[in-house]
Parts: structure tokens; C-alpha cells; sequence
């Protein structure tokens, strides 16, 4: 499947459109932006890591199909935060770890962190708000440069749920569990679906 086709089903599973910083970063993980271009102080804690995958893989468990713990989620979301965003996306997917280390999460039993991203998604419709007010509401150039330093990046919920899509349908177990994949394709003739048959991703 190819980077075009990857973004489409992914931004469909999301009810819409990457977010902006998303498609920058890819552009950036696409284009191999040397990592030195971005900023050297985001770095997460061993715990922070596993919180990171806990969530990831409460996105996309394991059923019948791998999680996104079997097809390296984790690992990918890290490596694009480090590689491929700025600052102000650091700073908020931090804060949204932060916040979830205050809640003992990965103590807690799966009814219970069920329950805490449950209120985490609620509050990240309000803070998607803010922040969409945010990329608007600019002034004169003095305005930009303040609130450029002032600025939150995009909510930890939007983050975290873009890279676990992202990190899971473009891995070649991720596409294979959704999709009938077909590395080389044979001729393009129209096909009558059978019940349940999945889609053919080339």
C-alpha cells in the first residue's frame, strides 16, 4: 500500500481529514529530514514509553488480527515524535503522558483505563477547540511571534490515535489484517465483493 493510500483509510477511520502537523511530519519521515533539524530535549522516561504502548495497543488490541504491540506501534510513534515534530507537539503529548502517569494508568485494571482514556478523548474534544482557534486567530507580526512562543501543540488524544493508525496501516501485518494484499497485482477488472471479503490494498 502506498504512503497516498495509507493516509486516505487512515484519515476515514479518524471521520476525517490527518491534522496538519501530522502531514508535515510525514512529509518529513518521507522526505528523511535529517533528526538534528529538530529540537534535541524530547526524550520520554522508560515509563512513559509503556504508557505510550498501553494506549496504543487499548487503540488496536490483539484479537484475531495483531495488536498494535505485535506490528512495533510503539516504537513508531516514538521515532516520529523524536524525527519528525516540533516543540509544541512535544510539549502537549508529554503533558498528556504526564497526565496519565498522575493517574497511576498502568496500575490500574482495563475497566479503569478504559475509563480514564474514555474522559481523556472527552477532553480532547475541547482542547482540539482551543487549538483550532488557535492556528486562526493571528495578528500583526508581533501577535505571531507571541504566539507562536505561547502555542500548545496538537492534543495528546489526536496525536497518539493518528500515530497508532498511521504506525499499524503502514506496517505490512497491519495492512494484512484488514486488506488482502497483493504485492503484485494482476489485471484491473471489476469484482463483485463476496460478504465480509476484504479490500484489495496494492
Amino acid at each position: 500500500m502506498n504512503r497516498r493510500t495509507a493516509i486516505t483509510h487512515v484519515a476515514a477511520m479518524l471521520g476525517g481529514a490527518l491534522s496538519a502537523p501530522t502531514l508535515l511530519a510525514m512529509n518529513r519521515w518521507e522526505s528523511r529530514v535529517p533528526s538534528e533539524s529538530f529540537p534535541a530535549e524530547f526524550g520520554l522516561t522508560d515509563n512513559q514509553k509503556l504508557i505510550v504502548g498501553e494506549v496504543a495497543e487499548m487503540i488496536i488490541p490483539k484479537t484475531t488480527t495483531p495488536g498494535a504491540k505485535d506490528v512495533g506501534v510503539p516504537a513508531f510513534i516514538v521515532m516520529m515524535l523524536q524525527d519528525c515534530y516540533k516543540t509544541p507537539e512535544h510539549k502537549s503529548f508529554v503533558a498528556g503522558l504526564n497526565n496519565l502517569e498522575t493517574k497511576q494508568f498502568l496500575n490500574l485494571n482495563a475497566e479503569q483505563k478504559t475509563a480514564v482514556l474514555t474522559q481523556v478523548e472527552i477532553d480532547s474534544a475541547e482542547e482540539m477547540k482551543v487549538y483550532q482557534v488557535q492556528q486562526t486567530k493571528m495578528g500583526d507580526n508581533e501577535d505571531r511571534e507571541q504566539m507562536a512562543a505561547q502555542a500548545k501543540g496538537l492534543p495528546f488524544w489526536r496525536l497518539i490515535k493518528e500515530l497508532t493508525m498511521l504506525g499499524y496501516f503502514t506496517s505490512e501485518e497491519g495492512i494484512k489484517s484488514s486488506f488482502e494484499y497483493v504485492p503484485i497485482p494482476g489485471k484491473l477488472e471489476m469484482i463483485k465483493m463476496k460478504p465480509n471479503q476484504k479490500s484489495f490494498a496494492y
